[in-house]
């Protein structure tokens, strides 16, 4: 430590006074730190001890020292605990200390929780099976990060759905079924008297019965409901990137005509794109240069613009979306669904 000099202290005693005693105090006995001291002096002041040296020689001074004792002491407890319950969780629990520490309340109920999926991971159970002590689906959805972190230490998941984001699918759990709503014109004989649209499991979807001659797959849920059912046919909500499942419906194979409709940005190319290398028939509407000088007053921007190359466009959709990306007629050019004037749209449709 760098300490006073002769002079210096001759100057300010007291406040040199005040520095010492603080050090001493600080140490606490040596229980915090070891201070060593040399001797100074001179024909003004005569000889006197002084601080010269700080040494923390053991953990626990240094834990005193930073004011973490009992959590120090909190952490060693979690560690036995789970070197004890489950060592494979021991490199997790010293990687990330303070993590561990801000759930330890509800640590025997995450390891009983990790214990449980551990041994029902990848078997298609639904979450709301759980029946580990004290655990619940609203416990795992809020642990489900720590979970997730301590399922990938222990489990060998199937790698198709390594990068799954949602937990069910990447552990092997079941999902809430994807539905998939239709409006299906009341001629094809389908649906019961008086019931015009459903929602179905996408494979239920698959298996209908119903052979339209024409499908319109609508990007926008209001468009969606708004829009007319075509003679014959049936009006799909697409749900954004959701609409490539649609490549497992087989009868959107024996319609004559297919035809998309979606926002007038990069993604609603890049949906177009998707659905079209599973649906190779489908056409776009309303997603054409006309259309989107028509609305110039009702653009918007996009939030985040795809540069994708999209390899199913038509050589027109191309260059349009060429024009967007590169910013042709403005910045982040988007013309959303819902804005298009409705009488532009029944025009067209």
């Amino acid at each position: 430590m760098r300490g006073p000099t002769p002079r210096e202290v001759s100057a300010q005693l007291s406040q040199v006074r005040s520095w010492r005693d603080a050090l001493v105090a600080g140490s606490r006995g040596g229980t915090c730190y070891d201070l060593t001291e040399r001797s100074i002096g001179g024909r003004v002041i005569g000889s006197a001890s002084l601080p010269d040296r700080v040494k923390v020689t053991a953990y626990d001074q240094w834990w005193r020292l930073l004011g973490v004792t009992e959590q120090v002491r909190a952490f060693d407890a979690l560690l036995a605990r789970t070197r004890e319950a489950h060592p494979a969780l021991v490199d997790w629990v010293a990687r990330s200390p303070l993590r561990a520490l801000a759930v330890s309340t509800d640590w025997e109920h995450l390891l009983a929780a990790h214990a449980w999926l551990v041994e029902s991971a990848g078997q298609g159970r639904h979450l709301r099976e759980v029946t580990a002590p004290g655990v619940d689906t609203k416990f795992i959805e809020g642990h489900a990060r720590v979970l997730g972190e301590w399922l990938d230490a222990t489990v060998a998941f199937d790698p198709r759905h390594s990068a799954a984001r949602r937990f069910a699918r990447r552990y092997g759990f079941a999902e809430a079924p994807q539905l998939l709503r239709l409006r299906v014109d009341a001629g094809l004989g389908v649906l019961p008297p008086g019931v015009s649209e459903v929602g179905l499991r996408v494979a239920e979807a698959g298996a209908l019965a119903v052979a339209p001659s024409q499908v319109l797959i609508v990007e926008n849920l209001t468009t969606y409901l708004a829009v007319p059912v075509p003679e014959g046919g049936v009006v799909v909500w697409g749900q954004g990137f959701d609409a490539g499942r649609l490549g497992r419906m087989p009868w959107l194979g024996v319609a004559l005509r297919v035809r998309y409709w979606g926002d007038l940005d990069t993604h609603g190319f890049a949906i177009l794109d998707l659905v079209r290398s599973q649906v190779p028939q489908v056409t776009s509407v309303l997603m054409d240069l006309d259309t989107l000088l028509h609305h110039r007053t009702r653009w918007v921007p996009e939030p985040k613009q795809t540069r994708a190359d999209l390899v199913h466009l038509t050589g027109g959709e191309r260059a349009l979306y060429e024009d967007l990306v590169e910013d042709v007629h403005g910045p982040s050019v988007r013309l959303e669904q819902e804005r298009i004037d409705w009488a532009w749209v029944l025009e067209r449709l």
